[in-house]
């Protein structure tokens, strides 16, 4: 993990969270699944005015409850969960009236018995006294949400979901919770979106996970047939276009915003620019080159890891621009020890010699281009050779005179994308420079000859074991941002890449001979056309695995 004194801000431990729970009850209307909703008090503490499902906090009368005989429960119902339930349960009661009980025979509790009940009085004892069971079996866990660490209020809810029991009507106890409404998920995210429905950020991630579901069935069922919420977050927030935008555990900016802002601090910003360079710790910047474009995202990252105490070494200065590079420069107070390139791709290895002249103009000793030299099959633009060809396993250290500071980068070689790819990890903070090897955002293109999926693979691999031998939580790809939960991201990468091989191997088997425009077209279905021309080619490496003669004769075909 990073040094705690380069982190870029000191420790702010976040507000401890409240428990708390939460249900959605659901019902079917003419326009498909709809959800019950709420307006919040204007004077309440949390989230004033906006639209939420009901629930509240979880208070001592539920931990009790747990073994209570007016409680129905399923098996996978553990301890754990159970006062949430109930407090799902009771606070939809005193909220809205709905009550999820059965009476005696089984039956759902009938309208007018649920309406003689006080919904201002312990519920339990009323539910004994009326021959009730609430019906906690009814409810499936849809998600878990923990409150932003950047809030000064934060909440742990269970997100319960449940179908309305039939003949009830909701009714808000005008006093936390005004105007209960039916709307779908669709409705509720325009509404949202036009300014007139206000929601807080876990109830619009949730209505969008919703969206996908037809009916409550369908919801349902997607809910009872996992052990536990389909997701738990705990987002993260960071500054979009001068605004707050806030990031669950899957997108992009999610590693980011942790690796910056460990403590929840709403202080780093998310916009690509290529003018000046990123702190991500005190001794790591990336500077982006204004090379956007369909294959460089927002443009090439250029890294710097050191301070000035130790000079500083570039990793991958991208295409020669003078302004980029002088900028990189800069950012190194002239002081760079080496270049390195990850490989020979003309979006990063063109700037090294540029850059190595640059810091003789200024007055500097050359720091020496270091790298692998582009093997023979690499394409005519990725032709590259090295001032010094680094070996595997290499290690590269700046250092004071005195050892106080320093920072070493072990170099892996990790053919795959190109034939002389190399990572390089930061040994004494567990970062990951992966290249293009992995990306965030995207997938990496895998082009033979140079570029081979067995070898990609096998460096994924490696990878996935260097993150326990070095601890490593964080990749820094040359393209998108900082990707979090390094061993996880890695796993579901080599996932992706042996489910779409899977996915081909059928197409294949579906379409012998039928060549790769017809392959590309059904293999690659869920991606937009634009970049089947891409696809293309890292289909031409699953066809090495799979069939290498029928490779051998699409590769012929090229030439």
């Amino acid at each position: 993990m990073v040094r705690p004194h380069l982190r870029l801000r000191p420790p702010q431990p976040p507000a401890p969270t409240r428990p708390a729970a939460t249900l959605l009850l659901v019902r079917d209307g003419a326009a498909g699944l709809q959800v019950l909703m709420t307006r919040r008090s204007a004077h309440a503490s949390f989230a004033p005015g906006a639209y939420v499902f009901p629930g509240g906090a979880i208070d001592a009368a539920d931990r009790a409850a747990a073994s209570d005989a007016t409680l129905a429960w399923r098996p996978d119902q553990d301890d754990a969960i159970r006062p949430a339930l109930l407090a799902a349960v009771r606070e939809s009661f005193e909220e809205l009236g709905v009550l999820l009980a059965r009476d005696a025979h089984g039956r759902w509790v009938a309208p007018e018995v649920a309406a003689r009940l006080d919904r201002h009085a312990p519920l339990l004892p009323q539910c004994r006294a009326h021959g009730l069971t609430l019906a906690l079996d009814a409810l499936w866990w849809l998600a878990h949400w923990i409150t932003d660490r950047d809030l000064p209020k934060r909440f742990d809810v269970p997100f319960f979901i449940a179908r309305m029991p039939p003949g009830q009507e909701a009714q808000a106890d005008n006093r936390e919770q005004f105007e209960p409404v039916w709307v779908t998920p669709a409705e509720a995210l325009q509404r949202h979106a036009a300014g007139a429905f206000p929601m807080v950020y876990p109830t619009v991630r949730t209505l969008e996970h919703l969206q996908r579901y037809a009916d409550s069935a369908a919801l349902l069922d997607a809910c009872a047939a996992r052990q536990g919420p389909q997701w738990i977050s705990c987002p993260r927030a960071g500054w979009l276009q001068g605004q707050e935008a806030r990031f669950m555990e899957h997108e992009p900016p999610y590693g980011e915003l942790e690796l910056t802002c460990p403590d929840g601090q709403l202080e780093h910003h998310l916009d690509w620019q290529h003018e000046r360079p990123v702190p991500l710790t005190r001794h790591v910047q990336r500077l982006t080159a204004p090379n956007p474009g369909a294959m460089t995202g927002p443009g090439t990252n250029s890294y710097l890891v050191g301070e000035a105490a130790t000079g500083y070494l570039a990793i991958d200065p991208g295409p020669a621009d003078v302004g980029h590079l002088q900028r990189l420069l800069d950012a190194a107070r002239g002081d760079l020890r080496a270049i390195v390139c990850t490989h020979s791709h003309p979006d990063h290895a063109p700037g090294a010699q540029p850059l190595q002249a640059l810091c003789v103009a200024a007055g500097r000793p050359a720091p020496p281009v270091l790298g692998l030299p582009s093997a023979p099959t690499a394409r005519a633009h990725s032709h590259f050779r090295p001032d010094r060809a680094l070996a595997d396993g290499e290690r590269l250290v700046l250092s004071t005179a005195d050892g106080a500071a320093h920072h070493t980068l072990r170099v892996l070689h990790t053919p795959g994308h190109a034939a002389n790819h190399l990572c390089l990890v930061l040994e004494e903070d567990g970062l990951l420079f992966s290249g293009d090897h992995i990306l965030n955002g995207s997938t990496t293109v895998i082009d033979p000859p140079d570029g081979d999926m067995d070898a990609y693979l096998a460096s994924l691999q490696r990878l996935r074991a260097a993150c326990d031998a070095w601890t490593i939580r964080y990749i820094l790809p040359a393209h998108g941002h900082v990707l979090g939960d390094a061993p996880r991201a890695i796993e579901r990468l080599q996932a992706h890449r042996l489910q779409r091989e899977a996915k081909i191997a059928r197409v294949l088997a579906a379409y012998p001979g039928a060549g790769l425009d017809t392959w590309v077209r059904h293999a690659y279905d869920d991606v937009p056309e634009r970049l089947w021309p891409v696809a293309r080619r890292s289909l031409l490496a699953h066809l090495q695995r799979l069939d290498p003669d029928q490779f051998a004769l699409c590769m012929e075909s090229q030439r």
